[in-house]
């Protein structure tokens, strides 16, 4: 049952005129990028609420939005082919680049965690480019399918791809060399590093979760999902002396998996039935295994050590659609398949609950 000392209080609230379709908080924390499916492009100061609306409604929606590491561009992705930059150095950030392709739907981009190079999926192709200084520093070709999704190594010398049927893996200091190339059996949804960079995951379309071992080219095999396994997240603890855990999403279900303890050994499951409809996202409190996970139920669950369900908070009845945890974990922001735009601020009994 939830813990009847609330971990977190409700801060704020908005509404957007359409869908929110991403979130993301800039790393110092002070602002929150939203983008909707009307094409809204709205950047909210934490401390006052006010907004700097970055671009109006248009006829195609945006799909993906992030922070650069060091918090001076936003990238945006969407339907109409394009990805835009902006610098966020003054008070009013411009416009500064707009790449676009024609037919395609750019709807993953990923930042360099360190430097100011951003990947952009482009239809079967990733372009690289360095933000700072304006210029492509690679095209990287899948050539199989369309790429479905990109993630950066956390020590950011490596660039994985996936698409149907493989992951692809480029060295950032030798784009042209051939990439290393890991098999699946179906399409792949997601793909996640743990934040050590020890393990590669990948939820696929055929109900099945792999793990690679960073090193090891036989991946360990997880199946029994109610539907494909549509995100991943592993807690930013990785460091520390606790077994590997990783969070996925398939149908209604969160699966917490668990390393064992035996290195020969392979990962113990745990379903989290916490949701009654589709769940939409899931994220882990910065340093901690405090999980959040949203609903088509209009529910945000929040559940201790990633098992124990301790709370559970609502406020879009049609359903949520996104969220975020402040990059120092003071607050959880949730999208709605409204407009709601909401935001929840650790109590102060509630601390020490995330462990």
């Amino acid at each position: 049952m939830p813990t009847t000392h609330p971990l977190l209080k409700f801060h704020w609230q908005t509404t957007l005129p359409e869908y929110v379709t991403a979130i993301a908080w800039s790393p110092d924390g002070q602002t929150l990028g939203v983008g909707t499916a009307a094409g809204d492009v709205v950047l909210y100061a934490i401390a006052s609420g006010s907004a700097t609306v970055l671009q109006a409604q248009s006829d195609r929606s945006i799909d993906t939005l992030a922070f650069s590491a060091d918090g001076q561009f936003l990238a945006t992705g969407g339907q109409d082919g394009s990805a835009q930059i902006w610098s966020c150095l003054t008070e009013s950030p411009q416009l500064i680049q707009a790449l676009r392709e024609d037919r395609v739907w750019v709807d993953r981009l990923a930042w360099h965690p360190t430097d100011p190079e951003l990947a952009i999926s482009f239809g079967r192709s990733v372009q690289v480019w360095n933000v700072a200084t304006q210029t492509q520093v690679a095209t990287l070709d899948f050539e199989a399918s369309s790429v479905l999704d990109l993630a950066w190594h956390p020590q950011g010398e490596h660039l994985s791809v996936a698409g149907h049927r493989a992951i692809k893996t480029w060295k950032r200091q030798a784009w042209d060399a051939s990439p290393e190339e890991r098999e699946t059996s179906a399409a792949i949804e997601a793909i996640a590093w743990s934040s050590d960079g020890r393990y590669l995951a990948a939820g696929n379309h055929d109900r099945t979760l792999l793990v690679w071992e960073m090193g090891n080219p036989a991946p360990w095999q997880m199946q029994g999902f109610p539907g494909k396994v549509r995100q991943l997240a592993w807690p930013s603890d990785a460091k520390s002396n606790k077994l590997p855990l990783l969070a996925s999403i398939s149908a209604e279900e969160v699966i917490i998996w668990q390393k064992e303890a035996d290195p020969n050994a392979g990962w113990a499951a745990q379903p989290l039935s916490v949701h009654m409809s589709r769940v939409v996202a899931i994220a882990f409190q910065p340093g901690s295994r405090l999980l959040a996970s949203a609903a088509d139920d209009g529910t945000v669950c929040l559940c201790k050590s990633a098992h124990t369900l301790i709370q559970r908070l609502q406020g879009a009845p049609g359903g949520f659609a996104c969220l975020a945890w402040h990059p120092q974990g003071q607050y959880l922001a949730a999208g709605g398949q409204q407009g709601e735009l909401i935001t929840w601020a650790i109590a102060p009994r509630g601390r020490g609950f995330g462990t």
